[in-house]
């Protein structure tokens, strides 16, 4: 093992045995080297001729670009051209935890992990299997997740997807994810928390998510190890009152010795830059200090390095110029209520109770879609084409659900959006 893994596994035991028990073989063998290149290009930062790093500069010393591209980007070339650091660019990484805080008030005085910089969700959840899991560990998820799971975590890592049942009786089946929690012996057991949920658009009401951390607690009291990863992709998307607003990542965090909260999120759906892929990595444990989490971020720092070497500067200096703008806030809340709108138009769609003939909708309240669950007899796949080519609407079909981004269709079209749906499932029934 290389001597800085070592070093910071150290430190990592000192100050907690279980989140050492809890890494991987790679995350316990990863390091993020201080040494070697990255060290000595550090060490000769501020020297007069500095021949170190792989870039080119020009001869003022500015970093060499192309006036075609520079000139379409009101930015510092300083902020853009560069690369960003492997741990996230330092101002980004301080803002965003300190808009964790805000956004989640009952944080106040816990101390949590400086977030470290991913290339957005997908990266994110790779990189914290990268730190957590090997190939004979399970990871828990409810029967509607995000597909993308299986490649990030089961092709890449070798890890099992397992999965309990979502919904019960028009809520949150908190009994199925008892059982499965605590399913087989006392040790390390790995969940994966997705609310607003994709595909379902469903977050837990107020007691629901209360009731979900007591299980964990109840849970690492037996002596379970519990790896809470928290996918915050759609955070702060919630539309009806009595929905958790704080990530369920805020109790987690300060819970137990034995739960470890992995809050990976990010500004892609949240503030609508799909394509700046910039998303965060954020630890919190009861008891968590400085050097704990300074060992977990390095660690962290070296997947990333090894894997993409850094996010983009350029996307993460225009975030942090819109999240320090006066205006953001006002422009986030208008964009929110467009989505409200469309929310709200989707409910007043499904008064309608024909449609309750073909199919109904599963429990959604939050994020950017919703599911129908098609009545017996009906293909999910047979329905998604025919609304192509007969209707020109198109869905995902998940088996006996069809996903609707709702997110995504204006309030004006979702009643014929509903309409084509019944339309088509009419058409198969014939």
């Amino acid at each position: 093992m290389n001597p800085q893994a070592a070093e910071l596994n150290s430190v990592i035991q000192e100050k907690s045995s279980i989140v050492f028990e809890m890494l991987s073989e790679r995350g316990k063998s990863i390091f993020f080297p201080k040494k070697g290149i990255l060290g000595q290009t550090a060490e000769a930062k501020g020297t007069k001729i500095n021949a170190t790093i792989g870039a080119a500069v020009e001869d003022d010393g500015t970093p060499m670009r192309l006036e075609a591209i520079a000139s379409k980007i009101n930015l510092d070339p300083s902020l853009v051209f560069p690369y960003a650091p492997s741990f996230g660019r330092p101002d980004i990484r301080a803002k965003w935890k300190s808009m964790i805080y805000d956004k989640n008030p009952s944080l106040s005085g816990v101390e949590l992990s400086l977030p470290v910089v991913t290339n957005a969700l997908t990266h994110g959840i790779s990189m914290a299997g990268y730190m957590f899991l090997d190939p004979e560990d399970e990871v828990i998820v409810p029967d509607l997740f995000w597909g993308n799971y299986n490649l990030t975590l089961t092709n890449a890592y070798g890890s099992a997807i397992t999965k309990f049942n979502l919904f019960k009786n028009g809520g949150f089946d908190l009994e199925a994810f008892e059982a499965k929690l605590n399913e087989g012996g006392i040790g390390k057991k790995v969940v994966i928390l997705n609310f607003p949920n994709n595909p379902s658009g469903y977050t837990p009401t107020d007691t629901e998510q209360d009731a979900i951390v007591e299980i964990i607690k109840a849970s690492a009291d037996k002596g379970n190890k519990i790896v809470a990863i928290i996918d915050d992709a759609y955070f702060g998307l919630v539309y009806e009152e009595g929905i958790a607003k704080e990530s369920i990542f805020s109790p987690l965090s300060q819970l137990h010795e034995n739960v470890l909260a992995v809050k990976v999120d990010g500004a892609t759906k949240e503030d609508y830059v799909w394509g700046f892929r910039v998303g965060f990595i954020t630890y919190g444990i009861k008891g968590g200090d400085a050097a704990l989490y300074g060992a977990l971020e390095s660690k962290t720092a070296g997947a990333i390095r090894g894997n993409i070497s850094n996010a983009a500067n350029i996307s993460q200096s225009l975030l942090l110029a819109a999240f320090e703008s006066q205006e953001y806030a006002d422009q986030k809340a208008a964009k929110y209520n467009i989505m409200q709108k469309r929310y709200d138009a989707v409910k007043a769609a499904l008064m309608e109770e024909k449609y309750l003939e073909y199919f109904e909708a599963l429990p959604y309240n939050s994020g950017y879609f919703m599911c129908v669950k098609l009545a017996e007899g009906l293909n999910g796949d047979e329905i998604r084409q025919l609304l192509i080519e007969k209707y020109s609407i198109g869905l995902i079909s998940l088996g006996n659900v069809l996903r609707i981004a709702f997110s995504a269709v204006a309030a004006s079209d979702v009643k014929e959006m509903f309409e084509g749906i019944y339309n088509a499932c009419k058409d198969c029934k014939k």
